[in-house]
């Protein structure tokens, strides 16, 4: 299987191997197929260069000739509009807001919730596990509905739900049984080849993982 890194570049990504901002701006791009070159940076010891393109230092960073794009919402949905298909969000205005309102709910109620995991204490991450946990199992239902979350087709939502949900081991969250459509949907979308081509090293650590099996 091609890793992205391996084609003819005509952009760069500067990309944390762990981070799920930087891990979802390269599911788009292998999503794409889109020539990259990926270059993987410390976020505790940036390189020189890469703080001259972005003086705010935050990751991924992405440059495009003479654009750089800091955001990793700015950077997926400027490459679905640069590489067009297939497209990843709707074309008509209302469902595109939508698309992006689902975005901000995803990143405010469960990203936020993974941050706090991955930063703070164990004592705070135990509840912080817990309240994600419970937070999933409550859309189990959304992810049944659908082929894709909240969707008939792959979207940018995937690109930001499929992260969260491969890292849910190391986070030491485990599903119940009630939320078999969220493992269902794991495994489909963890064997899907774009998914598999934007995983770095360390993501990839993860291949034995528990969400392949279904409930």
């Amino acid at each position: 299987m091609a890793n992205i890194t391996s084609r003819k570049s005509v952009m760069t990504l500067y990309s944390s191997p762990t981070c799920i901002y930087s891990h979802r701006a390269r599911m788009v791009l292998a999503e794409k197929s889109v020539a990259v070159e990926i270059r993987y940076v410390n976020p505790n010891d940036p390189p020189e260069d890469f703080l001259e393109l972005n003086p705010y230092g935050n990751l991924p960073t992405m440059v495009d000739r003479d654009l750089v794009l800091y955001n990793s919402r700015i950077i997926m949905e400027y490459l679905d509009e640069r590489f067009p298909h297939p497209p990843l969000h709707p074309m008509d205005p209302v469902s595109r807001a939508r698309s992006r309102v689902i975005m901000y709910r995803i990143e405010n109620d469960w990203y936020s919730l993974l941050e706090e995991i991955e930063s703070g204490g164990e004592k705070k991450a135990v509840k912080t596990r817990k309240m994600l946990r419970e937070s999933l199992v409550s859309a189990a239902s959304i992810f049944e509905a659908k082929e894709f979350f909240m969707g008939d087709e792959f979207s940018l939502i995937d690109c930001a739900v499929v992260p969260l949900l491969w890292r849910l081991p190391s986070l030491g969250i485990d599903l119940p049984k009630q939320a078999g459509a969220i493992r269902e949907y794991a495994s489909r979308m963890f064997e899907r080849q774009s998914f598999q081509e934007s995983l770095s090293e360390q993501e990839n650590d993860l291949a034995d993982h528990p969400l392949r099996l279904s409930a």
